[in-house]
Formats: structure tokens, sequence, C-alpha cells
């Protein structure tokens, strides 16, 4: 959040199945929850560009300690002053990259458009490092063959490297990997206007899938600059559940702040970024205070929790450490296993559908609990104190939450995270309320992928909700977790996860 922080303002407050500027309009709206994802996630530019980075720099280092390696007997040994110049180059070679805008999207593209920048900036890199040298009066103690390797073997290296990665990037485009599929919300001139700007940068990674318009019919166009109108603003929370939707740009007035409040409180709950066109408002900030879709001008309201890197880091993190963890518990594992298996009859595993990441469906393992017959898959009746349908290994296995170890295996599969708010039944019920309907923005908590534990269980709230007040809690911890994300933040929630199962008393 940067210029326009819309979060604290909250506290207070065309045919179906057509083609249309060559994309795809659904038939209809699409249902509010999803079995699976419709569409490819995008590969961020963010992580690309940063891998892309260091695979450039390491390669320069190899090229340079392999040119030296391979004529030792010329040029001496590889000492600190070589490894100090080819580390010089490396650096200001990727620096030099950086400033021509070699590490743009467009530039992984195209070869042949990027080579002029390429090789002026390891040119010039090659060139400030020998300058320095001779500044230095120390250019004698480097043999000029190494260095006329070096440049030549560097240069080949960049452009056969840019070359795979041009083929790459351009079967990854094909797909629509790296494209950030854009909702415009507003009609009218000031939406053509955004458009028409989004559509002349060719290398902003958007493509629009259409607008959407509170107002009726009659007030509203049908098509706008070439793309319909896909419906009203809850038809674009339906649409965001059930399509891949990256981003939403707002075209109102920032004038129309009611209208704009409304809108708003609808969408904060999807896990998307949220942009208002600075085209659409008076105020005439200071370019910083903005962010960019190519030239375009915007001004940041919500942006996605979970993003680029910290995908990365989680991603990894959770597949580390479940590994780890499977591999260490697997001894209790099979214990509770052969106990749930020799005390009742019946399957070992209990499987439910559950609400996970944008509320889609996914089914979620556990240690079975319960009596066979009296399996509540659609979780219609919570479990309360002394509940009948609990085997008597079940009730110790789930004070303990050992009956909740098989959802590691949902960690791997990149269905759950191993921390996160908890995925709860399609049909979890308060005082024979849904959830949903208890809690305002409550499904909020989906804008990152659930996980076994979570800041409101190590803090009390897990278990029975048999009260209002009790998912209210839940959900505010939930938000919070969201809100102060850190893998530091994981770490002291899983050291507390142990502790938390002993000091719960709600849990049955």
């Amino acid at each position: 959040m940067s210029a326009f922080d819309v979060r604290d303002l909250l506290k207070v407050a065309g045919a179906p199945g057509a083609r249309v500027a060559g994309f795809d309009v659904p038939a209809a709206a699409p249902p509010a929850e999803t079995t699976r994802p419709m569409a490819a996630a995008p590969l961020s530019p963010v992580v690309l560009t940063g891998t892309v980075r260091v695979l450039e720099f390491a390669a320069i280092v190899g090229l340079g300690v392999a040119v030296h390696l391979v004529q030792p007997d010329r040029i001496g040994p590889l000492g600190l002053r070589y490894l100090a110049a080819i580390l010089g180059s490396a650096v200001l070679a990727v620096a030099l990259i950086q400033v021509s805008g070699g590490y743009r999207i467009a530039a992984f593209r195209s070869v042949l458009k990027a080579a002029p920048r390429l090789f002026a900036a390891w040119s010039l890199a090659f060139l400030v490092v020998a300058a320095a040298l001779v500044f230095a009066k120390i250019a004698d103690q480097y043999s000029r063959i190494w260095l006329a390797t070096f440049y030549g073997a560097g240069l080949v290296g960049v452009m056969a490297g840019r070359m795979v990665l041009a083929r790459i990037v351009a079967t990854q485009m094909r797909q629509g990997r790296f494209d950030r599929r854009t909702a415009i919300v507003g009609g009218g001139p000031l939406a053509e206007n955004l458009i028409r700007a989004l559509e002349a940068q060719a290398d902003a990674g958007i493509r629009v899938v259409g607008f959407f318009d509170d107002r009726a019919d009659d007030r509203a166009a049908t098509v706008i600059a070439g793309y319909p109108k896909l419906g009203t603003v809850s038809d674009l929370v339906a649409y965001a559940r059930s399509t891949r939707l990256d981003l939403v740009v707002f075209t109102l007035p920032i004038a129309a702040e009611e209208r704009l409040m409304q809108m708003l409180t609808k969408l904060w709950v999807l896990p998307i970024d949220i942009r208002l066109s600075a085209q659409a408002t008076r105020l005439k900030l200071r370019p910083r205070a903005y962010s960019y879709l190519g030239d375009v001008a915007v001004l940041d309201v919500f942006d996605k929790p979970i993003a680029d890197w910290d995908i990365v880091v989680k991603g990894i993190f959770d597949r580390v450490v479940g590994v780890a963890m499977l591999v260490a518990l697997a001894p209790v594992m099979i214990g509770v296993a052969l106990a749930v298996r020799f005390t009742s009859p019946g399957p070992i595993l209990f499987r439910q559908k559950r609400h996970g990441f944008n509320n889609e469906i996914i089914e979620v393992l556990k240690f079975r609990s319960m009596y066979v017959d009296q399996c509540d898959y659609a979780a219609a009746k919570q479990v309360t104190r002394g509940d009948p349908r609990v085997t008597p290994v079940g009730r110790f296995i789930r004070r303990t939450s050992l009956d909740e170890l098989p959802q590691l295996f949902n960690v791997l599969k990149g269905e759950l995270s191993l921390v996160g708010p908890r995925p709860h039944a399609i049909n979890a019920r308060t005082a024979n309320t849904l959830y949903d309907q208890v809690v305002d923005g409550y499904f909020a908590r989906h804008k990152v992928k659930p996980g076994i534990t979570g800041w409101a269980q190590v803090k009390g709230w897990r278990g029975e909700t048999d009260t209002d007040d009790k998912i209210q809690r839940r959900v505010e911890h939930d938000l919070y977790y969201i809100e102060n994300w850190s893998v530091l933040f994981d770490i002291r929630i899983m050291l507390e996860t142990p502790i938390s199962l002993f000091t719960t008393r709600n849990a049955y």
C-alpha cells in the first residue's frame, strides 16, 4: 500500500460464448466455488527477471574462472586479483544490463532487439574494469590473453543464454503465462481511455478480459474499445472465483467515494491486486506515489498478500519442512494409523471437502476419528464435548491434533501450506448459520493458501465454534496473519503449535 490506503476507509464505512478482441468471454456468470483453477497461474515477471539476473551473474563468473583454468600454465594461478576482476565484471555487467532495460520481458522475447544493449552493457562493463586496472597500475599483472578470451566468452555466453531464454519465454507467452489478466471496473470514456492506453503498452504484460459496471445496461455500454461488459461487480467476484484474474483497475473518479467504497467492500476478499486509474482522478501526486502498468500510472488500493518471491520462499519452506516433518513423524503416524485400524472398523483416513485458496474446493486428509456409520463428511454438525460419534482413539487424536498429520501430504501436493488459516469445511456452521453469514468479509481469509496450523489456532481459537464471537475472533486472527506474513512469523507459529495443543480447551 502506498499512495491511497483504502483499508482505513473501509473500517469506517459481450455476448455469452463470444470471442471479443481475441479473448474468450465466459458463457455465464460462474459459480463462486470451483474445484480447480480455470487458467494457468502467471509466471511472475519479478521472479523471472530476478532469476535471469542471478543466472547471468553466475554464468559470467563461471566463464571467467573456466577461461583461466583452461590455460593455467600461461596465465598463472587463480588468485584474488583474478577473482576480483571476474566479480567486478559480472556485477557491472548485470547492473548495466538492468539500466539499459535488458531485464524486461520484452528484452527476453527477442534476442535481435536485445543484442545491441547486451553488447553495449558487457563491453562497457569490461572497459570500466580494464580502465580501473590501468589507473590502479596493476594491468600488467593480468594476462592479455585471459582478458580477451574472457571478453569474447562472456559475450558469446550471454547471447547464447538469451537465445535459449527467448525460446522458453516465447513458449510460455503463447500459453499466457506472463500475462496479467485484468478486469476494468467502470464504463464510459474513462474506461475506454484506460483500455486504449493499456493496449498501447505492448510490453506491459496486461491482458484485458472485459469490464464490469454496476449501472444498468440502458446507462452503460455493452462493449467498450472492443471488450464486452461481463456483468456487475458482484459478477466480478464470481468470475474471479472460477477463472484466473490477476488485476482489477477502477476507472471511477475518486470523487465517487461512496460508490467506490461499496464496490471495494465486495472485492477486497479476492486474492488479486486492485488499482485505481490515475486518469480517473484529478490528484497531481509525485511520480513516486504511483505504480505503473507499463507507462500507465495507477494508485495502489489492495495488493495480493503473498506474491512474487514470497510465493517462492513460502513454497520452498513448506515442502522442505514438510518432507522433514513426514520423516520425523513417520513412527507417530504409523502408530496412530494402527490404533485407528484396530480399535474401530473402517478406513484409516477420512477425506473431507473444504475451502482452499480463493474458495477452490480441495479434499483434505485426516485420520478417521469417528465411527464409520456416523462420519460427517459435510460437517453439518460440529463435534461437541462427549460427542458419541467420536471413537475413544478419536478423542485423543482430535484433542492433540494428531488427526491432522496426514495433511502433510496435502502440503506436498501444494493444496495446503504448513501455516495459514485453517481450511473450513464447506458447510461449517456456528449456531446453525454458515460462517460467511456470521462474519462480514469472511472469505478474505481465503486470499492465501490454508494451513495445517495458524495464528488463530496457537492463540486458542481452534476447535468448537458454537458462538458468533468465536468464529469472529478466529477470522480476525487469520486476517492479522495474512497482513503480517513472513517466514519468521511462520516459524514462530510452528514452534508455538505444540504448546497450544496443551492449553486449548475447546477441541473435542
